[in-house]
């Protein structure tokens, strides 16, 4: 097995061909704005650090590439689209998740995932929830012997990606007919999008190859604080009827904490870890890496919090536009201030299908 600090490192050099996307493109105008109104915000060195830094994420990738091409459906047929997500295509919304990529990828300590997966073994990779394709892609050029494929219900991924990558439109809740299996099954920022999360577990576990490793990553999006400076905000009235419109759709918004227990319930996996991360919101942190950290994960909520706040309350909770831009205006008020100590949590579980199975 290839040597894990050496992986990381092979890692780190995908990565660095990345820089410059965070504060770059559509992003660098609503930056500036940022770092002009928060840079009175005092710093506070209470929160728990965690080993992470930010880098900044720009989509060049190096090496050959190829067209996309059509891929067997992974699903029989495609159901009812994500009555949470917001629109996928969208120019803005496409930036955002790139940026909520460099943020969830720098949370791990500049890795695209955490498992110990095997180089020499890996000949097939799943990222199922792609998005924009960015970690696939990126994974494509870090694994360039294994075939990557990238599988979600919006068709919003480049036209040109590595030759080792294809990407599917199909919907993972239906019944997969895939006939190869995996070596290494990826599942990151599902949170709100799964209805039935016991029976996605027994299907990813279920097209694994003995041996292979799945790996499930995502958010909590219950605001918290360490020192009671949320209680009685706006955000955390918004945090909480977030969650109330999530489960009028049936749809579980706090999945992150509940992975492990998941795993444990619904597969056979072994080895099994989990490792939990906290992320702020804002740039309100002392040590340097949190700071640009929580100022990322500000800049990518900001900009999704209408898209997700308009289908949410609006359909589930029978808001109407109106009173959903007023409450949008007090958290993004809030937010700004710095002074909400505020950060969510973020949870990585990774387990290898046993070698017998």
């Amino acid at each position: 097995m290839q040597d894990a600090n050496q992986h990381t490192e092979n890692q780190d050099r995908s990565l660095c061909q990345l820089r410059g996307f965070v504060l770059a493109n559509s992003y660098k105008k609503n930056a500036g704005l940022l770092l002009q109104s928060l840079n009175s915000i005092p710093e506070v060195s209470s929160f728990s650090k965690t080993d992470v830094s930010v880098a900044p994420v720009s989509r060049t990738r190096s090496g050959s590439v190829t067209a996309m091409t059509n891929a067997t459906p992974m699903a029989e047929a495609v159901s009812t689209a994500d009555p949470i997500a917001v629109d996928d295509s969208a120019v803005d919304e496409m930036n955002r998740l790139d940026m909520c990529h460099a943020v969830m990828v720098k949370t791990i300590g500049n890795r695209l995932f955490l498992a110990p997966v095997d180089e020499a073994k890996t000949q097939r990779i799943l990222d199922i929830g792609t998005g924009t394709g960015i970690w696939a892609m990126e994974m494509g050029d870090l694994f360039p012997n294994a075939q990557v494929l990238g599988n979600d219900l919006s068709a919003i991924q480049p036209d040109w990606v590595p030759p080792n990558v294809k990407f599917e439109i199909d919907d993972v809740e239906s019944p997969w007919v895939q006939d190869r299996k995996y070596d290494f099954i990826f599942c990151r920022y599902m949170n709100g999008s799964l209805a039935d999360w016991p029976t996605f577990m027994k299907r990813v576990y279920e097209n694994l190859n003995p041996g292979g490793w799945a790996e499930f990553q995502d958010w909590n999006f219950m605001l918290c604080s360490d020192d009671g400076s949320i209680e009685g905000s706006e955000t955390l009235r918004w945090s909480h009827l977030f969650h109330e419109a999530a489960k009028v759709y049936g749809r579980e918004s706090q999945v992150g904490p509940k992975l492990e227990a998941l795993v444990q319930e619904n597969t056979g996996l072994v080895n099994i870890h989990h490792k939990p991360y906290k992320i702020p919101v804002g740039p309100w942190a002392k040590d340097p890496h949190l700071k640009d950290l929580g100022m990322c994960n500000l800049i990518q909520l900001l900009d999704g919090l209408e898209g997700f706040s308009l289908r949410l309350l609006c359909g589930a909770l029978g808001w109407t536009k109106e009173e959903v831009l007023v409450l949008l205006a007090g958290v993004r008020k809030e937010l700004k201030s710095g002074k909400l100590h505020g950060y969510l949590k973020y949870d990585v579980v990774y387990g290898q299908k046993p070698e017998e199975d």
